[in-house]
């Protein structure tokens, strides 16, 4: 199960893995797009992963596909993209991509960034990987595999993920390998998993039977306890008792886990060989990348090749192609572990001798070989880490960063590094780790400012960790203590507790950021006032909030992606939808500039919130998905769940309930949501939805209920989103026979709130007015929520009152009348695809008179991804193929296969007739 060198016995086959093989066979099989192309192998070191992976390859070789490989090191786990290169390396520079694609690729794996070039969008790489492997693929399917992923840097990893989430019609497929306790975030729940477990007692014996010399008797059993059906550890065993280092005779305490006997057992060969043998594995093993040209300049006076043939004549490495190949990378580790520190010290400050031309690893042997604290080799990591940011290497200047500071020997100088490494770690989208850093700031320094910068990073840490209680202790403390001596941190604060006091939703929590509030001056801040102002209670005041709104807007730099994003929170909460959508877009577009995928996250999730109130669904689902993708890999909670639930959201309106009821389910299995208020509410929308759709209207009703409290007179659960669910509310009523209830909630609210209201606010508690009406003021509310204008820019809600006002007039003998209404409906409905409501609108146009619409059933163009799909539509507009991948970031050569796979697919046979086959109706 593992890979075996020339003293080894020739490969008795895979053992006891049939299963594990079956699922390999089965991603091979899906380069063609059927089923999933990405899986995750796990198992303890030693398992046979790495043996799994090579029999992957010689399979996806034998089926014709390109194999592209890389496998961690340990030693290169602090530089960037280091891993992706590995990978990308056979088809760098991309000579065939768009111009600016092959320079993002230029940027990240050649030259050093110069300091005054503007950071590299981290997205802008990775769409252009994305087209470089698609440009590859359609040429020839393509076989990713990844080895050792546990070692691979972040920044790698983030590539990855990003590239594993986005293989849907393309011919690719990606394996994945780690340790089972060490699978990155990025792969460790979104992808399908095989676990390489301990192989069967009849296997194992098998495998012992396949060694130069099988155990008997007890010596077979103690291997076999011993092994406990880790393959590498049944290979090695035999060895280390014909060497006499174990036996028959040989008693002992309880058996060490299988991984700390490997370990041990590693090293074992060492001692029989020469030392300048032993020497030059030591060398490799530090060196980490197998690169032997580096040996070759780290030991000028040695023999390299030479020295290391008796470790190639037992097994313990090979060399092949410019690379020496440990066996296993557990060999590595150990070979590196069992030397002394002073060995492996001389060993990093020889490499760092030698690579004179690559500052960042010479930087990070020097970082290793330190032995307390250097301010020279703590400025060079530092140096390092700004030139990792410049690439847009957060994750590796982060690392850089932290290690710099353990070498610095001022203590303040190492307190702003934790902090600069906390910022970075942040930028790059991984909150725990910005908690771990700004958490050790305080313990350095006395200066007030670094102390609260690093508790503002520690709170925003937790708050996007659903942590909403925790962050806000930190955030208010801060804010309070610098609201007189730094109004504008002050500030700056309270923007991002005011975050998590929406999510959070408590009224102590609104109560402590309006007293806290009134204690700092706003003006040199306009953009967080405005947003901190908004976020305690956007129903209130509303031309005073707007009057924020305008002067922040005044005041806003247009590369601010504070005052974006704070402006744009802002306009969404006070439901100016459309100035939200053109600020988030904007703060978008920004911090895609800055390379930051921390922060996109969150702005992405409300982008999608706004587009999804605003009608533009397709749009919603494309920035919710973004969301989830940079969410999951960065392990912010918040928005990971509130994309989820709009993602289920989504389903249930275009008719899909039971998928969308399971999403939503699944989302929350295992959470409190009592803490996060306003993703308890939406959850309830969701699965209110999904049972309005079902045509459960009794649970639906239930679901919407609990967004307002059982009292006397009820109140929102959430300040904010609570309101916007009573049009729904009052719909569902009607249907279950619950009106009496409903208007209780109803009237409640409405007394509560303020004349002022927004416009889309006001056209809700109308349409609910309207369906509990037992008189004729039904048709006044009506009217008075369809009369403004302004609520055309929310046209699924708007649709919702127009369909039921036609529903109330045909009912009343008004067909004439109704029509209009039941129309403009259903053109809203057929363009969000909300299948339920347009199919409700069109049995009431019928029923009013209208001419029957053509039914409605699935077509040849059904069968097309939404990728071949989007591709379809622009071909059939007359883009050409270079054309439509400048528009979608592929390359000319990817849009050809997609055409390729389209056609058979429509049943068409040249371009031309694209037009006519994406329009056709389905057959009656």
């Amino acid at each position: 199960m593992v890979h075996i060198g020339p003293n080894y016995p020739a490969d008795p086959g895979i053992l006891g893995r049939s299963t594990e093989l079956s699922r390999l066979e089965e991603l091979l099989a899906a380069v063609d797009g059927t089923g999933s192309q990405v899986l995750v192998l796990t198992g303890e070191p030693g398992a046979g992963k790495s043996t799994l992976v090579d029999w992957t390859a010689e399979r996806g070789r034998a089926r014709g596909l390109r194999i592209l490989r890389v496998r961690g090191s340990e030693g290169e786990a602090g530089l960037g993209l280091s891993g992706v290169h590995q990978l990308l390396h056979p088809l760098l520079p991309g000579d065939t991509l768009p111009a600016r694609q092959r320079a993002a690729l230029d940027r990240a794996f050649g030259p050093a960034a110069t300091p005054d070039e503007v950071v590299l969008d981290q997205l802008s790489l990775c769409i252009s990987v994305l087209a470089l492997i698609a440009d590859a693929a359609a040429r020839r399917p393509l076989l990713l595999l990844v080895d050792d992923a546990q070692w691979l840097d972040f920044g790698s990893m983030d590539v990855l993920g990003f590239l594993a989430r986005r293989l849907e019609g393309k011919p690719v497929v990606m394996l994945l390998a780690a340790c089972e306790d060490s699978v990155p975030a990025r792969f460790d729940r979104d992808f399908p998993q095989v676990t390489v477990g301990p192989l069967s007692r009849a296997a194992a014996g098998l495998l012992l039977n396949a060694q130069p010399t099988p155990p008997r008797g007890r010596a077979r059993t103690q291997i076999l306890q011993q092994a406990a059906g880790n393959p590498l550890a049944l290979i090695e065993l035999p060895r280390a008792l014909a060497r006499g280092r174990t036996g028959p005779d040989q008693e002992g305490g309880a058996a060490l886990p299988p991984t700390t006997r490997l370990k041990n057992l590693f090293a074992a060969d060492l001692p029989g060989l020469p030392e300048p043998t032993r020497e030059t594995l030591l060398l490799a093993a530090a060196a980490g990348t197998g690169h032997l040209a580096d040996l070759l300049r780290a030991a000028p006076s040695a023999d390299v090749v030479q020295a290391l043939a008796p470790a190639e004549r037992v097994g313990l490495v090979r060399i092949e192609d410019g690379q020496v190949l440990f066996r296993h990378p557990l060999v590595r580790s150990a070979i590196y572990h069992a030397a002394s520190f002073a060995e492996r010290r001389q060993a990093h400050l020889a490499l760092a001798s030698a690579l004179t031309g690559a500052p960042d690893r010479r930087a990070w042997h020097l970082a290793t070989a330190a032995t307390g604290e250097d301010t020279e080799v703590a400025d060079a990591l530092a140096e390092s880490a700004e030139r990792a940011r410049a690439r847009g290497g957060f994750a590796a200047a982060a690392s850089a960063l932290e290690r710099a500071a353990q070498l610095t020997p001022a203590a303040e100088l190492r307190a702003r590094r934790l902090l600069g490494a906390a910022q970075a770690a942040m930028f790059a989208g991984h909150p725990q780790w910005v908690g771990e850093l700004s958490g050790r700031v305080g313990d350095l320094t006395e200066d007030a400012r670094l102390r609260a910068e690093a508790s503002l990073l520690g709170g925003w840490a937790l708050g996007v960790t659903l942590r909403h209680d925790d962050a806000l202790t930190l955030l208010f403390d801060v804010a309070e203590g610098a609201a007189v001596s730094a109004p504008d941190l002050a500030l700056g604060t309270l923007g991002t507790a005011a975050t998590s006091v929406y999510h959070s939703g408590k009224a102590f929590h609104r109560a402590e950021l309006r007293r806290i509030g009134a204690l700092v001056d706003g003006t040199s801040h306009p953009a967080a006032f405005a947003w901190t102002r908004a976020a305690v209670d956007p129903h209130r005041r509303r031309a005073q909030l707007l009057r924020l709104l305008q002067n922040g807007l005044a005041d806003v730099s247009p590369e601010s992606m504070e005052d974006l994003t704070a402006l744009g929170g802002t306009a969404w909460i006070l439901d100016e939808t459309e100035q939200a959508v053109r600020l988030l877009g904007r703060t978008m577009d920004v911090l895609r500039r800055a390379g930051s995928m921390g922060t996109n996250a969150t702005v992405s999730q409300t982008l999608a919130l706004a587009l999804f109130e605003r009608g533009a669904w397709t749009a919603a689902q494309d920035a919710a998905d973004e969301a989830f993708c940079m969410a999951t890999e960065a392990g912010a909670d918040n928005v990971t769940l509130g994309s989820c639930i709009l993602q289920a959201s989504l389903r249930a309106l275009r008719g899909d309930h039971a998928t969308a009821r399971t999403q939503a389910m699944e989302a929350v299995r295992g959470l409190d949501l009592r803490g996060s208020l306003s993703l308890q509410v939406r959850h309830r929308h969701a699965l209110g939805m999904a049972a309005y759709v079902a045509g459960d209207h009794a649970d639906a009703y239930e679901q919407l209920r609990a967004a307002f409290t059982r009292d006397f007179r009820p109140v929102p659960v959430h300040y904010h989103a609570s309101a916007y669910l009573l049009g729904d509310l009052a719909a569902t009523a009607v249907r279950a026979g619950r009106t009496d209830d409903a208007r209780t909630v109803v009237e409640a609210l409405e007394d509560g709130l303020e004349p002022d209201r927004s416009p889309r606010l006001a056209a809700v508690l109308h349409r609910a007015a309207a369906l509990l009406s037992v008189n004729e003021k039904a048709e006044d509310h009506f009217r008075a929520a369809l009369a403004d204008g302004v609520t055309d820019c929310w046209p699924f809600e708007k649709a919702l009152t127009r369909l039921d006002f036609g529903e109330w007039l045909r009912r009343r003998r008004r067909s004439a009348e109704a029509r209009p209404h039941l129309n403009a409906a259903l053109e809203c409905f057929q363009r969000v695809d909300a299948r339920p409501w347009a199919d409700r609108t069109a049995a009431e146009l019928r029923a009013a008179g209208a001419p029957r619409a053509a039914a409605t059933a699935s077509s040849a163009a059904d069968a097309l991804t939404a990728q071949e799909r989007q591709i379809a539509e622009l071909a059939a507009q007359g883009l050409t193929n270079r054309d439509i991948a400048a528009r979608l970031h592929l390359s000319p050569r990817t849009v050809g296969y997609h055409l390729h796979k389209i056609f058979p697919k429509l049943r068409i046979s040249a371009r031309a007739q694209l037009r006519d086959a994406l329009s056709q109706d389905p057959p009656q």
